[in-house]
């Protein structure tokens, strides 16, 4: 059985905490190219952002304790992490670590604060006293360049390794993958850099090197990385750290529906009468979406490899923004602030209808599983 696993290495809980060329690359071609004139200079990398890497030693009440990795964003001791590495639960139950150390690549090693936490993005922030301290910043990338194809190289402490480099490609962007809440994380982006138990929280590094990711989950059947590994994107760290420094919190709007994205046969077999969309299955209890009169299917009719409700709305547009699929409506709520009122376009039964909504607070507390 397959399941995603965090990949901070933990003592008491196995949890899972330059090319110049545009064209895609196998990791093989990658690998093959090292060395090489104009191939992906994997050394160069490590030299210039191994410094700025750090390992992340987490102690909390009870005993038990974590690894993971992180990496340092400025020279005043700001350094980004996962979330899951400093802290153990989920959403509104997570406890932060009674003690955090970082150490960095010269053997330092030094108390950390924990500034805040954010379980929506899985991304935590750190502060250490710079003072006496070499502190290498690595520079942060832009997703909207990043594509599959292109070579990677992500650096952490898989299984207590500290410093350890691994190399491959983007497998995919725009994925879905969990968070520390009933909210999923979009726009991650996979790699086959092999990515262990201790790589949570370190830089998934592009040819340029600069920090595309935090390296955060993997999907695996054995406990061990296979190949597919998953970051938080880029924008989303950001986000999340600008939050974080603001009041040590990052808050995100909240919608209230689960949906599906459509494909051709999905369209033709149900009608919907519109190419692109989130249709919406169901609509969570009380959520602003069922105050502002969005609605969600209703029994379960097999079709294909899955069961759906008919009769739901099908969201296409938020604000200003199309909606082309169900993960571009839950990163474009993610994006807006709670208590704002935006208008929503839904198609139902052949009609568009706008529909203005007072967006919330996303909930940390156990939900039903939600877009936005």
């Amino acid at each position: 059985m397959r399941r995603l696993a965090l990949l901070a290495a933990a003592a008491v809980l196995a949890a899972c905490g330059g090319s110049s060329s545009d064209k895609p690359q196998t990791r093989t071609e990658v690998i093959r190219s090292v060395g090489t004139e104009g191939g992906f200079d994997a050394q160069g990398i490590y030299k210039a952002e191994a410094p700025g890497v750090v390992t992340v030693l987490s102690l909390f009440d009870g005993g038990d304790s974590g690894e993971g990795a992180g990496f340092v964003l400025d020279g005043n001791g700001e350094i980004a992490t996962n979330a899951h590495v400093v802290a153990l639960g989920e959403g509104g139950t997570l406890k932060r670590a009674r003690k955090v150390f970082v150490e960095f690549a010269d053997g330092n090693r030094v108390e950390a604060k924990i500034v805040g936490h954010d379980p929506n993005a899985d991304v935590a922030l750190l502060r250490v006293n710079p003072d006496g301290l070499k502190l290498r910043a690595l520079p942060l990338g832009d997703i909207g360049k990043v594509k599959v194809g292109q070579p990677v190289a992500a650096i952490g402490s898989p299984f207590g390794q500290a410093q350890s480099l691994s190399i491959g490609v983007v497998s995919a962007v725009d994925r879905s993958v969990a968070s520390l809440t009933d909210f999923q994380i979009s726009g991650a982006i996979q790699t086959d850099a092999a990515i262990n138990p201790g790589n949570s929280g370190g830089p998934l590094v592009g040819a340029d090197g600069k920090v595309i990711g935090i390296n955060q989950q993997i999907e695996t059947q054995s406990g061990g990385g296979q190949g597919v590994g998953f970051a938080v994107p880029i924008d989303v760290v950001k986000r999340s750290l600008d939050q974080l420094r603001s009041d040590g919190q990052a808050h995100y709007a909240y919608l209230g529906v689960s949906s599906v994205s459509l494909y051709p046969q999905l369209v033709d077999h149900f009608d919907l009468g519109v190419d692109k969309g989130a249709w919406v299955q169901d609509v969570n209890p009380g959520s602003p979406a069922a105050q502002a009169g969005i609605r969600g299917g209703s029994g379960a009719e097999p079709f294909q490899v899955s069961t759906y409700g008919r009769g739901g709305d099908v969201i296409t547009k938020v604000g200003d923004t199309p909606i082309a699929s169900s993960d571009d409506l839950g990163a474009v709520v993610s994006r807006l602030k709670p208590g704002s009122t935006v208008t929503v376009e839904v198609h139902r039964g052949g009609d568009t209808h706008e529909l203005r909504v007072k967006l919330r607070e996303r909930p940390l507390g156990r939900t039903t599983r939600s877009d936005g």
